[in-house]
């Protein structure tokens, strides 16, 4: 062999084995696009705005994007391609067009070649074709749920796949607590919890069999009241999850919890899943402050009795309350350094009833594994999506983080729900010198008003300022429909502008005594949750709030008196 050729052979061989492959990223935007982020991390937009609200999303190999919308709208998922490596989106088209009633669309995942999707009631998939961005083939239904509940609850379906051909699929509580009344003051829970049968918990299908129903799979996890972020880790070949914990301990149960303690509590559960895993709904609650799983009080509880929760599955992490955890991602990639390597990033889409104490979450977190293991700490990985400090009303946020994704170069995708915005998050300094100091910088991160335990006195929005109306209103109506009478994207209405406060005055004083359940339009809007009934209110307590939104959030609407209410309940109370 020609030597010059040989050392040449040599000189190649040896640079493919210990050279460091560099990989070129494109720049990341001025001030990180408005992100907080650890040194030497660069954040770009994607896109600014898509037509409708993302939920998850998912990454192909050649670095096509694809979105989960909310709603099924025109086609309820969305493509992008970047065709000239700016890291931009230049190309953004709709597609998918699916036949059932479900609205309420959250997964998308990329999984041996197939792009799988799901609305509230099924969950689907295409067969993607290299280089082409739009799937041209049929629509495959994989699971149908065939036991729809009344409400909406919970009613999401987050996927998770193994390597042995199995699919995951997360079936949620139509409830909050599984109440004789839901949502109703002092109504017990119902023992055992009849929803448990075919809700509130996990089940295991076959991930290539069309056609499923719910009858086809097996009950893997139970006693998990509602889960969107949900993944499997291939470190130790377990499927985790983040449940979103129970709300309403001020609302339903005013002796037993203060304002701070129903803000703060109950913990949103890192959980590891295993084959019949009990995680304790409807009857327990992990309470991340006194670090135990308690009674809940439905079922006799205190705040502080365990009983029965002994033997309930315990989290790794209780994060604190309401933070919404709305995606659960492994990072498999390269790019970061090895600090990132196997650990846990989950996205905190942020609370709605936190009230009167600000709004939290709206971040994403990271959770570090060694060897298999959580450390057993949290990080936060990335901050300023809200905008906004104090965050007061969900609705004040620019930004809430949904959906998490992975790139073919280990980028992190970031995608929220009120703009439709993603971001790519890339790592550009040497992963070898990663460590404390960019630890240290995230960690000041917690003592923003999002993030941090807030003070009983001094971080209570209301305090010496709230009376009548107004103070009933933020006690039982503000979790909803927020302290700006905004409602929450895609979930709660507005009170503003409709003539379901400011018209039919028996209509509206019938709905708080005797709730409502199905889907409602409001401003142009399609709701469907459960609205709790609220006879327990006196008749005083009702003409006043009532008169309070009909008179503020820019309503004008004429007052709402006590003879009014004692009518339309059919009594006068002594």
């Amino acid at each position: 062999m020609n030597p010059r050729l040989l050392l040449f052979t040599v000189l190649a061989g040896f640079c493919l084995t210990h050279c460091k492959q560099e990989i070129k990223l494109p720049p990341g935007d001025a001030g990180n696009a408005g992100l907080f982020l650890p040194d030497n991390f660069e954040a770009l937009v994607v896109v600014d705005r898509i037509n409708g609200r993302a939920r998850h999303l998912a990454v192909n190999d050649n670095g096509d994007i694809y979105v989960k919308l909310l709603l099924k709208e025109a086609g309820g998922n969305v493509a992008l391609r970047d065709t000239t490596n700016d890291g931009k989106a230049d190309i953004i088209e709709k597609f998918g067009d699916y036949k059932d009633n479900g609205n309420y669309g959250t997964a998308m995942r990329i999984h041996n070649g197939f792009l799988y999707f799901s609305s509230e009631l099924a969950v689907y998939r295409y067969k993607l074709t290299s280089g082409q961005l739009i799937p041209k083939g049929n629509i495959e239904t994989i699971l149908i749920d065939d036991h729809p509940h009344g409400t909406h609850e919970h009613n999401g379906k987050p996927i998770a796949f193994d390597n042995k051909g199995n699919l995951y699929v997360s079936f949620g509580a139509p409830s909050n607590a599984c109440q004789e009344l839901n949502r109703t003051p002092h109504s017990p829970g119902i023992d055992p919890c009849p929803l448990l049968a075919d809700h509130g918990g996990i089940w295991r299908f076959d991930e290539n069999k069309p056609g499923q129903t719910q009858k086809d799979g097996l009950r893997f996890a139970t006693g998990l009241r509602s889960i969107v972020a949900m993944d499997w880790n291939v470190g130790d070949e377990n499927l985790y999850v983040v449940m979103h914990g129970r709300d309403d301990l001020l609302r339903l149960w005013s002796g037993l919890y203060s304002p701070w303690r129903s803000a703060e509590l109950p913990s949103e559960e890192f959980l590891r899943i295993k084959e019949g895993t009990d995680a304790g709904w409807p009857y327990c609650y992990y309470d991340q402050i006194q670090e135990k799983k308690v009674l809940a009080p439905e079922y006799g509880g205190d705040g502080d009795t365990v009983g029965r929760c002994s033997a309930c599955e315990k989290p790794l992490i209780g994060f604190p309350g309401h933070w919404a955890p709305n995606d659960l991602f492994f990072y498999t990639g390269n790019q970061f350094p090895d600090h990132y390597k196997n650990g846990a990033f989950i996205a905190f889409h942020g609370s709605t009833n936190r009230a009167p104490y600000p709004q939290a979450g709206y971040f994403i977190g990271f959770v570090p594994f060694v060897k298999g293991q959580p450390t057993g700490k949290w990080e936060v990985f990335a901050d300023g999506f809200a905008g906004i400090d104090p965050i007061v009303n969900a609705n004040d946020a620019v930004y809430r983080p949904m959906g998490i994704a992975m790139g073919p170069d280990g980028s992190l995708y970031i995608s929220e729900t009120e703009k439709g915005k993603i971001w790519r998050i890339m790592y550009k300094g040497e992963k070898d010198t990663f460590g404390e100091p960019q630890l240290a910088k995230m960690e000041n991160r917690k003592s923003e008003s999002n993030i941090r335990r807030p003070h009983p006195v001094d971080d209570n929005l209301e305090k010496g300022v709230v009376v009548g109306g107004e103070q009933i209103y933020n006690r039982y109506c503000g979790s909803c429909h927020q302290n700006n009478g905004r409602g929450a994207s895609g979930r709660f209405p507005p009170l503003t502008e409709t003539s379901w406060v400011t018209g039919d005055k028996k209509r509206l004083i019938q709905l708080v005594l005797n709730g409502l359940e199905g889907q409602i339009e409001v401003n142009g809007l399609s709701f469907n949750n459960s609205m709790p009934q609220h006879s327990f209110l006196k008749d005083e307590e009702i003409a006043n709030v009532l008169t309070y939104i009909r008179q503020n959030f820019g309503n004008r609407a004429s007052a709402i008196a006590t003879e009014e209410v004692q009518a339309a309940r059919g009594f006068s109370r002594p």
